[in-house]
């Protein structure tokens, strides 16, 4: 069997009740961690209007299924297309840090709506989703990350669309042959770009939804007998092999069904790129036990292994001068520099984007390749913060930001994150009760009644309608 083979038979065969309890677990707190940013961002996002209009336009603004934070109701491929588009937009999402992608934005979303289709089991819902997981990131580590980046694709959605395939095709309920079917469909939507960091553009949310989406169009296909390219991932033509220069296709299956890629997932507790996750964590440590005063800060410098100085170190004079919420989110100075000013990186940080000060602070961090941090890539996004301030000199390096699996969030960490961002939107009350029902999804009969619950009360207009 090859790799495509492998995946596809692990994927088929699955089941939520045969697995350990701590993936179980964990699945439900990504799916939470997850349906909190959707929510957010259909109400807060920049980007969402354009999209929604964009929706109503292309037809997919008319059935039956859920996109969480909206009173409306869409077709599949909208609901997953919408869903996995905003669920990354405040790059609030999970991350993977030795495949450089989020694998949650893509899988997820295909799963639910693939289970929305079908009226499937809470359990096989989430049995697609571990399924989709462990597909995406496996395909990253295949690659690897860092070769795939240099060619100037984003894995999020390259990845992500195999991913999505994979789960939406679990939740189907698609033998071996059909799952293998639906990742050789999947092979023709591969794509995403890193061009967005030209111009801090939308495209980096577009190419996630449109990968969930190609992936549940791909194991729809299959599902229907539609035909899909042998060896999608290894073959001559295949993924890996026309995406990276020396791929490492038995990576991709080493040790699965034993070892769990989705276990090495990681939580932000930042809406930033998670390059400058190690940075805010020191910034924020050493702001606390020195009492450092912004005001008197002289230099700052933020050490990046190589892939965090091409997403948010380079160009320097582009990151010291973000002028939107994009372009922030991707730049080292902005979230150091609100890190150090507040004591905090939250998504309501970029009302500072203007602010006189954070400005007058940008100027002076700089970013540089840092050997430690390029020594722990890609298996951790290390960072190592340097404060000059009131004529002292302040440094801590950070191996392993927290909310990586070493450094996990606790349940109830999950859980705030998820209330701070979905209950200024749903409401308190109704914002426990989706918790709840995430949290209980391995025992639902079906996701409807969780989808429901992520509607407003009373169809209050958001952003968009």
């Amino acid at each position: 069997m090859g790799v495509t083979s492998d995946l596809a038979a692990f994927t088929a065969a699955i089941q939520l009740d045969r697995l350990p309890p701590a993936v179980a677990a964990r699945a439900h707190l990504l799916v939470l961690d997850l349906v909190g940013s959707i929510v957010r961002a259909r109400h807060d996002a920049e980007s969402t209007a354009p999209m929604l209009s964009a929706a109503r336009a292309l037809g997919v603004a008319a059935g039956s299924s859920v996109v969480f934070g909206d009173c409306a109701r869409y077709t599949p491929a909208g609901a997953a297309f919408l869903n996995a588009a905003l669920g990354h937009s405040l790059d609030f999402d999970d991350t993977h840090a030795a495949g450089s992608l989020h694998p949650g934005c893509p899988v997820i979303p295909a799963a639910l709506a693939a289970g929305e289709m079908v009226c499937a089991s809470g359990a096989d819902v989430l049995a697609g989703i571990i399924a989709g997981y462990e597909v995406a990131c496996r395909i990253a580590l295949a690659l690897p990350a860092g070769d795939h980046y240099a060619r100037g694709f984003h894995p999020t959605s390259t990845c992500g669309a195999f991913g999505a395939a994979a789960a939406a095709a679990r939740v189907f309920g698609l033998d071996a042959d059909g799952v293998a079917s639906a990742l050789g469909i999947a092979l023709s939507q591969s794509a995403g770009s890193l061009q967005f960091l030209a111009n801090g553009a939308w495209t980096k949310r577009f190419q996630v939804g449109w990968a969930c989406m190609g992936g549940l169009t791909a194991a729809t296909l299959a599902r229907e007998g539609f035909k899909g390219a042998a060896e999608g991932i290894e073959g001559k033509h295949g993924f890996l092999n026309a995406y990276a220069p020396a791929p490492n296709p038995a990576r991709a299956v080493q040790d699965l069904g034993s070892v769990f890629e989705l276990m090495q997932t990681a939580v932000k507790p930042y809406p930033s790129c998670r390059y400058g996750h190690a940075g805010i964590d020191a910034a924020l440590a050493l702001r606390a036990e020195h009492c450092i005063d912004p005001a008197r800060i002289e230099s700052v410098t933020l050490g990046l292994p190589d892939a965090g100085m091409l997403l948010i170190g380079e160009p320097a004079g582009q990151k010291s001068d973000p002028q939107s919420i994009v372009d922030a989110q991707f730049s080292g100075p902005f979230v150091i520099a609100a890190a150090l000013m507040t004591g905090g990186m939250a998504w309501d940080s970029y009302a500072l984007l203007h602010d006189p000060a954070l400005r007058a602070l940008m100027p002076r961090i700089r970013c540089e390749r840092d050997p430690a941090a390029q020594a722990e890539f890609p298996a951790n996004m290390a960072g190592r913060l340097t404060v000059v301030a009131a004529g002292q000199t302040f440094s801590r390096l950070v191996t392993v930001p927290k909310g990586e699996p070493g450094n996990f969030l606790t349940d109830q960490e999950v859980r705030a994150k998820f209330t701070g961002l979905s209950a200024p939107v749903l409401g308190a009350d109704r914002a426990a009760r989706l918790a709840e029902a995430v949290l209980g999804l391995h025992a639902a009969p079906g996701v409807g009644p969780m989808m429901r619950l992520a509607s407003p009360l009373g169809g209050a207009r958001l952003a968009g309608d």
